[in-house]
């Protein structure tokens, strides 16, 4: 019987009151004093947050555009940002004339404009404009608020905001926060308890959600030293992310020194004695060991493990403090904490140097030292899983067969997921292209890595990515450093054995067999060739092609769906294990 699901508009006016009131308690936090208000009907979620806020001051006045000149002049005599609530339409328009006046002068804006939700955009709706850019470059930044949903977390609002605040303070000028409010706009109240339970230690203090902190290139990082002592005195883990070539042996030694857990993403350049974490954590007494942490350094982002990242998201911090020289928000979780801008290694080397210079002693050092014997005895189950040859085998002993001058460039999909499953990778230069982590142009970026860095490289990827970007091939020909493109061809897109993909509808539309070897692509375009039947064959066939100028493909082939049935079983094997 075919069930018809109809749109609810329960508690509708109550959530948008609700998101309301994040906003303006948020801009309060971050020194937002004055807010100038238009009359309007659809703005009157921000309104009536402005209004029933004890530390804000309201002015009003019917025109727009005045409204807008009289907040550049509380903003300019001030020095502080001032809020504008305007409702939809031509009215957000007629703040453009001082919007632009701030963009080349820089006094600090806050546009909160109402709009109606996406489904009456363009469609002959009343007093419905396209309002999403509509401030163009006089801006210094954009945010389009959906309509409120319970389906979105608290938090990424009360970030977005922070993080478009903290552009603010460092370029000046106006940002633009669209908020798109369904009907009813007036009418029912609702606690909504359960869905602000995340952000409510944020609710009992009086601080932001997020705080950053900015270090220019130029100069040593701030450390509070009443704080990072007593951070030291904590449980913590620190996280290897995604670092710049070189920048691991410092977080290494800090990590060292604190007696810390080091967890090094594919991405970092290195590993330690926990590696493996993306499967053992699967594993509720490590899960749990884990969990006793108190504190999170994260060196680097944009972490490939999807179980590290549960973690993270599940785990309730007293600090975490992400560092990556990155401009925005790079926690997907959400989480609150501390968002430092800043050379990685700077900061880390200056971390220990202040441990050093007033004699920290951390309390907690090796707090976590069981989980490197968990961490061992992951590795003798993989073990049983990697005699042969096979992906997985494929991502464990390569390793070991590269050479410790050479470089590393890791495709997207599955092969990075098993290295990070393996976590055997060396201290080694490691670049990828992990930021929308699409598998086009891998094939391309490597080459110019390797033009760039002169140094041997190892290039690690699927088949789907290779044919993705077989035209590049002809970027290798000329390679006179030796390059080795290693492809595992399982047939298709093997990261889908692994997803909760139809069954029925997993060939056709999501691995996609494609039948296809890649032998003449490489003598089409002049490269080396090697298919290994063996790992020992594979092995050699690595060190021949590092051992020789120019460039060398070497195809693996693996059954398909095998590297997903050996995944599964291995998952059942560590779920259930004595790892600790």
């Amino acid at each position: 019987m075919t069930q018809f699901l109809m749109p609810s508009t329960a508690h509708r006016a109550a959530l948008n009151q609700c998101w309301a009131g994040l906003m303006l308690e948020e801009l309060s936090r971050l020194g937002v004093r004055d807010v100038c208000i238009a009359p309007g009907s659809r703005s009157t979620p921000l309104t009536l947050a402005a209004a029933n806020h004890p530390n804000l001051t309201l002015h009003t006045h019917f025109d727009e555009r005045g409204l807008g000149f009289l907040a550049l002049g509380l903003a300019k005599a001030s020095d502080s940002p001032v809020a504008m609530i305007v409702t939809s339409g031509t009215a957000v328009a007629n703040l453009l004339p001082a919007v632009a006046e701030a963009g080349l002068t820089g006094e600090k804006l806050v546009l909160l404009t109402s709009d109606r939700p996406t489904e009456l955009i363009a469609c002959g709706a009343n007093q419905a404009i396209v309002q999403a850019g509509i401030f163009s470059s006089h801006v210094t930044a954009y945010h389009d608020i959906p309509t409120p949903s319970l389906d979105v977390p608290a938090a990424w609002l009360l970030t977005t905001m922070d993080e478009a605040m903290h552009q603010q303070r460092l370029l000046g000028g106006a940002v633009h926060f669209n908020c798109h409010y369904p009907e009813p706009l007036y009418g029912e109240e609702c606690a909504f308890d359960g869905y602000l339970a995340p952000v409510s230690q944020w609710q009992a203090d009086t601080a932001p959600y997020l705080a950053f902190q900015s270090v220019s290139s130029a100069a040593q990082p701030r450390l509070d030293l009443g704080l990072w002592s007593a951070i030291t005195q904590e449980r913590g883990v620190i996280i290897a992310g995604k670092l710049a070539p070189h920048e691991f042996a410092a977080v290494e030694a800090l990590a060292q020194y604190l007696g810390w857990p080091l967890l090094a993403d594919p991405q970092s350049g290195g590993t330690t004695a926990y590696q493996g974490f993306d499967v053992w954590l699967q594993n509720a007494d490590c899960q749990q060991h884990l969990s006793q942490a108190d504190t999170l350094l994260q060196f680097g982002a944009r972490i490939v493990s999807k179980r590290l990242g549960q973690f993270i998201a599940a785990t309730d911090w007293s600090h975490y403090w992400l560092i990556d020289p990155s401009i925005g928000r790079l926690d997907a979780s959400h989480r609150r904490g501390m968002r430092i801008q800043a050379n990685v290694k700077d900061w880390a080397e200056q971390a220990l140097a202040t441990c050093e210079q007033f004699s920290v002693e951390p309390s907690h050092q090796g707090w976590a030292k069981a989980l490197e014997g968990a961490s061992m005895r992951y590795r003798q189950l993989l073990q049983s899983h990697t005699e042969q040859l096979c992906e997985l085998s494929i991502a464990d002993h390569l390793p070991s067969w590269v050479p410790a001058d050479t470089e590393w460039f890791l495709g997207n999909s599955l092969i990075v997921r098993l290295l990070d499953m393996c976590g055997s990778l060396p201290t080694a230069v490691t670049f990828a292209n992990r930021g929308a982590s699409g598998i086009d142009g891998l094939i391309a970026t490597a080459a110019g890595v390797q033009r760039a860095r002169q140094a041997p490289l190892v290039v690690l990827l699927g088949d789907t990515s290779l044919l993705y970007d077989l035209n590049s091939l002809a970027l290798l020909r000329e390679a006179s450093i030796p390059i080795v493109v290693l492809v595992t061809n399982n047939d298709g897109g093997g990261i889908f054995d692994l997803l909760p993909v139809p069954n029925a509808q997993r060939d056709d539309f999501y691995r996609m067999p494609h039948g296809l070897d890649f032998q003449h692509a490489a003598a089409m375009f002049g490269l080396g060739y090697a298919c290994p039947q063996s790992l020992s064959q594979a092995e050699d066939a690595v060190r021949l092609g590092l051992a020789h100028a120019g460039a060398t493909l070497i195809e693996v082939k693996t059954p398909a769906g095998e590297a997903g049935e050996t995944l599964k079983a291995l998952f059942a094997e560590v779920k259930n294990a004595a790892l600790l």
